[in-house]
């Protein structure tokens, strides 16, 4: 699902994914990071915010036709609940390439992201906003330390744009 947060036909370059499962707390994380953005309408015109859930090959044309990407997903930090960081170009591929096995996604975004490069479309500008998860028990909101993560990653989102686009 591709949400145009800006009401309009969306013409820009930048699109936000957010991944996860919703329906086991804190794996659905990045999902429920993207649902905060496009409630508020913080985004700038003309960025996609993409509900990527598990991810799966459908996403390819996605990741390969933008110039830019953020990715937000629930990520092993080996932090406590609710930390979050990001991880930027270089730094970005180094952590998914070390990071290959912990992914619980069908697909993970280092296979992606891999893919794109294949064909020469990995997008210039990447990030990943991970935030690590406490709890994956059924449920359909995170837990209350991940919860209190979104609203900053939400925040470092918009900023990552913002530098980008200068």
């Amino acid at each position: 699902m591709s949400i145009d947060p800006g009401g309009g036909v969306f013409a820009g370059r930048v699109a936000i994914l957010g991944l996860g499962n919703i329906l086991l707390t804190d794996d659905g994380a990045g999902v429920h990071a993207l649902n905060a953005l496009a409630w508020g309408r913080r985004c700038p015109p003309n960025v996609l915010l993409v509900d990527g859930g598990t991810m799966s090959f459908s996403l390819a044309e996605t990741i390969e036709t933008v110039d830019a990407l953020i990715a937000l997903d629930a990520t092993e930090l080996d932090a406590p609940p609710g930390t979050w960081r990001v991880f930027e170009g270089a730094a970005l591929d180094a952590f998914l390439g070390s990071n290959r096995k912990r992914s619980v996604h069908e697909v993970a975004l280092f296979d992606m992201l891999a893919l794109a490069a294949l064909i020469g479309r990995l997008p210039r500008r990447r990030a990943l906003i991970g935030i690590q998860p406490g709890c994956f028990a059924w449920g359909d909101a995170p837990s209350a330390a991940v919860a209190d993560a979104i609203p900053a990653v939400c925040q470092q989102s918009l900023a990552l744009i913002e530098r980008w686009r200068q």
